[in-house]
């Protein structure tokens, strides 16, 4: 029996996401995708769903939920208090549902995306191999208020790894890995040290597609022709922009790559909010 979750409240921007689109990029299609796969991730695996199961996503502001049908899910990634039916529930712990719950959250106080994991995953419309929404791509690119998100419906409650203990998100101290991007070596040795010997600030351009860090790096590249780019590339504009290609980045870029972060990295960073601070480490 199919059931389904209305979404009361949408948020600031909440979407459905899976694993992500691939197998497309010769087209131009972008890999999407949840921004934070770690925690995306372990909302699946408490729920014993399959690994690309589809969940909500939602970004700095909570959605509220209403559930029509019994089920169970678990919330992950960024922090915020959670509330079924007014009494308070944990992250990272598979929560039984009956029908007519409602899900609330209070303010977001850590990260910056959150993730409503459910039992079997939502059954919205596969596009491309994949759930997840992209603008020109799938008909809905965000969730709006009413929308109903179709679910199968579970009586089963099972206790097996029911819950984890909460993984570090949130640590400002901790470097992304990265490794040499195709053109690092064309920069100078002092230009390469800049890199490694500097913190960076989260700027207020950020988005699923890319994040910009504030601080330049001036430098005299040659222009290059367009190459192959995927999330977690790190371009240098000629006016020393450092720009983190994210999930939705396009899968070709005209900058030189100079960095390429590490799947773990790029977890680390969605969840980093503006004016917060990240450095880098070589791997």
């Amino acid at each position: 029996m199919t059931g389904g979750v209305k979404i009361l409240k949408a948020g600031f921007f909440t979407t459905i996401q899976d694993g992500g689109r691939f197998g497309f990029s010769k087209y131009g299609v972008p890999r999407s995708g949840a921004m934070d796969k770690l925690s995306y991730g372990l909302a699946n695996l408490l729920l014993g769903n399959d690994k690309n199961s589809a969940c909500i996503e939602w970004t700095f502001q909570p959605p509220v939920l209403h559930f029509f049908e019994n089920t169970e899910i678990v919330l992950t990634g960024a922090e915020a208090d959670a509330f079924l039916n007014d009494l308070k529930i944990d992250m990272y712990k598979k929560i039984r549902i009956v029908k007519d719950d409602i899900l609330k959250f209070k303010s977001c106080r850590k990260g910056v995306y959150g993730y409503v994991g459910i039992r079997k995953g939502f059954s919205t419309s596969l596009i491309l191999k994949s759930r997840s929404f992209y603008k020109s791509i799938t008909s809905d690119y965000r969730l709006e208020n009413d929308a109903v998100l179709p679910y199968e419906m579970s009586n089963i409650f099972d206790r097996q790894l029911s819950t984890i203990s909460i993984p570090i998100l949130f640590d400002s101290t901790q470097k992304l890995e990265v490794y040499k991007g195709p053109e690092f070596d064309h920069l100078s040795k002092d230009q390469q040290s800049f890199l490694f010997d500097n913190s960076f600030t989260i700027s207020n351009t950020i988005n699923r597609m890319a994040i910009q860090l504030e601080e330049k790096l001036y430098n005299d590249l040659p222009s290059m022709l367009t190459s192959p780019v995927l999330p977690g590339t790190v371009q240098l504009t000629p006016s020393g922009t450092l720009i983190i290609l994210m999930r939705d980045c396009q899968t070709t870029g005209g900058y030189p790559r100079v960095l390429q972060l590490s799947e773990m990295s790029i977890n680390s960073i969605a969840q980093k909010r503006m004016k917060e601070r990240c450095s880098f480490k070589l791997i």
